[in-house]
């Protein structure tokens, strides 16, 4: 968390090699050119689903791994992460364009284009202000209620495809219990093509780590279209093109309509990044930058903007796949994005592709999401914790296709759950000779300090015989100014009416707002000094005794 862009030798350390021990050039670009080049090979098929995902045409997958790969590559602090796609970031962009234009139209992709600048702008700035910190301002039971509800309507998303059925109906969930309650309706082929793709995803990882499943059954399939003359869905025409489309003729009037939905792809979708480099900096020991990520994944995105693609982000499975092929340094991820810009000029070789594979390919991306029990852990943990993760998962859910708005459900009930426990404030009390004493604990806050006012009150009613008042505020987590301020006026009341009020065991964090907020005032002297400091000062009185 500590690493700044100062720390270049470090990031170019391979995790390979011992801190200090020299590195070959020529070898390290080897195996970033190696790495760089398994992940593309896996990239463009995946960037191929990922944009049907998100309502667009599948060639413009390719466009969103081309160019945002290579311009992260400058910016990024992480030697691994790997730029591109994601399924969670095409479910966000599709639920925040599906209903402001007519899928994979010329206006729904001139959207996409857009909301990828606006995400590409918000990280920047973030990143650019060193606010990479509110990456981890999601609860985990949000997180994780949200991520397993928009696996379960990617999967949904996805059925039709992978039994070769064409249904129709309002919803996700809908279409997808209409296509699966149909047998009669499902197409053999489809199915075989799709349990072939997931075989090789899920059977190839197990005879080897690099075994390439995605695009063998990429290559599978197309061969299967052209040699056995497969009508079912195809992607069908896809443009060979040197570069990809540049342009700023965007849809510029609707950014405003934007930006709630931006907002939460840029923080939301930047949980993956932030979990993957975060992961593999523990595993690896090389340090990362979330505000330099915040930036490299913000470039990424204005990039995948002007070249007619749609939000990206770190993808995990890619971003292992990139470590585990023998990345060394951050130039694996330019190494995968000119890699698919040369295959640009050939991607009319990929019109047979069965639609039935690319849904597949989801589906293998995602299954790991689909598992309960991290989610169903939380009720052993904490059940109010665990309620909020299980609304969001139902709200997310619920509210399909706009799950930008489940998440934003899901947040303010965190913040509640959260400003609820805080308040929950307990005082102990108890009178030693005639000095009543109060220890506080929890959080003396604007919402805890008329609580404390209403226990000071009550226990002073209690003990008429008490003459002076200390307050411990060892067991307090915390004091915000109006909870400083209501300690200043209740020592500045007391001794007005010859009640001596004394603050003790002041820990640090208190000690500094106390300190400003009592000066030139009766308070000043009444903060008494904390317990940690009383024994310092006692081995001080000690080592100085004669």
């Amino acid at each position: 968390m500590s690493a700044t862009a100062s720390e270049g030798p470090a990031e170019e350390r391979p995790a390979s090699v011992a801190p200090g021990k020299a590195v070959d050039a020529k070898h390290r670009w080897l195996s970033d050119g190696l790495a760089g080049v398994s992940v593309a090979l896996v990239a463009i098929p995946q960037s191929l689903a990922y944009a049907d995902l998100a309502g667009l045409p599948p060639h413009h997958g390719l466009y969103a791994s081309a160019l945002p790969p290579l311009c992260a590559a400058f910016f990024a602090s992480s030697p691994y992460l790997q730029t591109g796609p994601s399924a969670l970031t095409a479910l966000l962009s599709f639920a925040a364009l599906s209903t402001l234009a007519p899928v994979g139209s010329a206006q729904f992709v001139a959207l996409a284009a857009l909301l990828a600048l606006l995400v590409g702008v918000l990280r920047g700035v973030i990143g650019l202000l060193k606010g990479g910190a509110v990456s981890y301002m999601m609860s985990q039971p949000v997180l994780r209620g949200f991520a397993t509800a928009a696996a379960v309507l990617i999967f949904a998303s996805q059925l039709p495809k992978v039994l070769g059925v064409s249904v129709e109906g309002e919803g996700v969930m809908v279409r997808a219990l209409a296509a699966f309650s149909d047998p009669s309706a499902w197409e053999v082929e489809a199915l075989a093509l799709a349990g072939g793709t997931l075989v090789l995803m899920l059977g190839g990882r197990r005879l080897h780590t690099l075994f390439p499943g995605v695009l063998v059954a990429l290559l599978g399939g197309i061969a299967y279209t052209s040699l056995a003359g497969y009508e079912g869905a195809v992607v069908g025409e896809v443009p060979s093109t040197i570069l990809p489309p540049f342009s700023l003729d965007l849809p510029w009037a609707q950014l405003p309509r934007l930006l709630v939905a931006g907002a939460i792809i840029a923080l939301v979708g930047f949980s993956e990044a932030a979990s993957v480099s975060q992961v593999f900096a523990e595993q690896s020991r090389r340090p990362w930058d979330p505000n330099r990520e915040f930036i490299s994944q913000g470039v990424a995105n204005l990039a995948a903007g002007v070249a007619g693609g749609f939000p990206v982000g770190g993808s995990f499975s890619r971003s292992a796949l990139n470590r585990a092929a023998g990345a060394q340094t951050r130039w694996a991820g330019a190494v995968t994005g000119v890699a698919v810009l040369a295959c640009l000029p050939f991607a009319g070789l990929l019109a047979r592709l069965p639609m039935a594979v690319l849904g597949a390919i989801v589906l293998g991306a995602v299954l790991k999401l689909l598992d309960p029990r991290p989610l169903m852990r939380f009720w052993k943990l904490s059940k109010l914790q665990a309620l909020v993760g299980y609304a969001t998962f139902g709200l997310t859910l619920w509210l399909a296709p706009h799950v930008e708005h489940a998440v934003l459900a899901g947040i303010a009930l965190a913040l509640g759950v959260h400003a609820w426990r805080e308040q929950r404030f307990h005082v102990e009390a108890g009178l030693q000779d005639e000095t009543l004493v109060l220890r506080p604990m929890g959080v003396v806050w604007f919402a805890s300090a008329p609580l404390f006012r209403q226990a000071l009150a009550r226990e002073l009613a209690a003990h008429p015989g008490a003459r002076d008042v200390r307050i411990e505020l060892g067991a307090v987590g915390r004091v915000d100014l109006t909870g400083a301020l209501m300690l200043q006026e209740v020592v500045d009341r007391g001794a007005e009416v010859g009640l001596e009020v004394q603050l003790d065991d002041v820990p640090p964090h208190a000690r500094r707002i106390l300190g400003r907020v009592c000066a030139e005032s009766v308070c000043e002297g009444a903060v008494g000094t904390g317990e940690g400091e009383r024994e310092s000062e006692a081995a001080k009185s000690e080592e100085s005794a004669p």
